[in-house]
């Protein structure tokens, strides 16, 4: 398997355990997957920067497509629930569906009590359609392995925030996901 623009991400300090993510091209295929290495503990990693890949027309054989969406997920009643343990899961979690589903994860920031989620996706697959798929397998997967979880009714509040972004404002997205860390 011809591995090419691997770009892993850099760690800087801070208060729970993340892992190292690289961003995989399959050269031929335009594939992106996530793969989730070593555990750091007590750093968060440090956004990657916005590769030639991320500015580039998704292609397929119906359509010519950059199509950019920032989720907002916000747990039941504003919980600060996604920290240490929980946070990291939720993470194995997205970068799961991200690889299933072929999305080209653009940056990831999991806050105590949010998750902003930055991805390039298909044409054929709704906001909607990834926002219950994310919400839907990261609650069922949290609350079983979780037990504590389970005091809330449910894990997320029926909204989510989506807002699509082109390549003049993508960077202005990520800058601000970025931002948002630390407070």
């Amino acid at each position: 398997m011809a591995l090419s623009n691997i770009s892993a991400l850099c760690f800087n300090s801070g208060s729970l355990a993340f892992i190292r993510v690289a961003a995989i091209c399959f050269t031929s295929l335009l594939f992106f997957s996530i793969v989730a290495t070593t555990a750091v503990v007590n750093k968060i990693p440090e956004m990657a920067k916005l590769s030639k890949e991320d500015y580039e027309y998704r292609r397929t054989d119906n359509s010519v497509s950059l199509i950019n969406y920032h989720f907002v997920f916000v747990p039941k009643r504003r919980k600060p629930v996604l920290v240490k343990a929980v946070a990291h899961r939720l993470q194995e979690i997205i970068f799961e569906l991200v690889t299933e589903h072929g999305w080209k994860l653009i940056a990831l920031e999991v806050q105590p009590d949010h998750v902003h989620f930055f991805i390039n996706a298909p044409t054929h697959e709704s906001p909607a359609d990834i926002a219950r798929w994310v919400k839907g397998r990261a609650s069922h997967h949290l609350r079983k392995e979780f037990p504590e979880l389970k005091k809330l009714p449910a894990l997320w509040t029926p909204t989510y925030f989506v807002a699509t972004t082109g390549q003049v404002s993508t960077e202005v997205v990520k800058k601000y996901i970025e931002n948002q860390r630390g407070k």
